[in-house]
């Protein structure tokens, strides 16, 4: 594809990654015999691979509100449609950052900087997140991480063999995302056997599979006795994981932040997951996937 033309390559003995700098999205992530470990990005699916979802995950209700005035705004913010800048290199390491804009402060104005490094230790490769507050003011926002892994692995095991296996007890039931995206009021009963989520289609019949909160701190996906992903988010304490029907693949999705509850209409500060970056400040945030096994 015309575009992989553009791709940023990283690897090390272990791991070998690409990341599209629109979106600064990684987009290939394969093991040391070249297997992938990503999505095929099938059209007749979903052609996302690893969007990084900022200012806001998922959709709103009327864009966001702040000093009562509303903006604009895309589902999963803009950054994923944004080309960032390529700002440093080497063999094992690429950095990448965005800065506002004419067009970014027309849905969220406010003076800021999202810098992603993605380095490889090892068998993990890390992505590291900076959210800056470049401006005079505080700055509300929220921030996600949406990687679509293959499903299957590429290690000759069955689909419906591969299970996502959570750090600790999770007890609290999932959140209902209704019809139009937002959050509904209901809450659903988890799908968990023990801390296992044996994956099949039927779980993401109505869309993704929400944990607000999660206490787990990483998951591991796969098969027991072949090579396994371990996906930590020690920053996050939501993850949803979703998949459409049929396709080759499975997002792990560590976020801080939420789509709106239903009837949600107040101010974008006030918003459920929303954070605050503070005048000359910074919020970082981490995912690491590691193949082991």
């Amino acid at each position: 594809m015309a575009d992989e033309e553009n791709w940023v390559r990283i690897g090390n003995d272990h791991l070998s990654a690409a990341i599209n700098p629109f979106g600064a999205e990684l987009s290939s992530l394969k093991d040391a015999d070249g297997r992938e470990l990503m999505t095929n990005a099938d059209p007749a699916f979903w052609t996302g691979r690893a969007p990084l979802l900022f200012p806001v995950i998922g959709v709103t209700r009327d864009g966001i509100r702040l000093n009562g005035q509303h903006y604009p705004m895309a589902k999963h913010g803009f950054a994923r449609h944004s080309t960032f800048e390529l700002v440093a290199q080497d063999a094992t390491r690429a950095a990448f950052s965005l800065g506002d804009s004419e067009e970014t402060r027309t849905s969220y104005p406010f003076a800021f900087r999202l810098e992603v490094e993605f380095r490889l230790e090892d068998a993990t490769l890390v992505t590291e997140v900076r959210v800056l507050n470049r401006g005079e003011v505080p700055m509300p926002a929220s921030f996600g991480f949406h990687p679509a892994f293959a499903w299957p692995l590429p290690y000759g095991k069955a689909r419906a063999d591969h299970r996502i296996v959570f750090e600790k007890d999770e007890p609290a039931r999932l959140r209902e995302i209704a019809p139009d995206g937002l959050i509904a009021e209901a809450r659903r009963d988890s799908p968990l056997d023990g801390r296992v989520l044996h994956l099949a289609d039927d779980l993401f019949t109505n869309d993704a599979l929400v944990w607000d909160p999660v206490e787990s701190r990483h998951v591991t996906y796969g098969v027991d006795g072949s090579p396994q992903l371990r996906i930590a988010f020690p920053d996050t304490d939501k993850l949803g994981i979703w998949t459409k029907p049929g396709a080759a693949y499975v997002c792990v999705e560590p976020w801080h932040g939420i789509a709106d509850p239903e009837g949600f209409d107040g101010e974008f500060t006030d918003k459920p997951g929303v954070f605050i970056v503070p005048v000359g400040g910074e919020k970082v945030m981490r995912m690491s996937v590691t193949l082991a096994g």
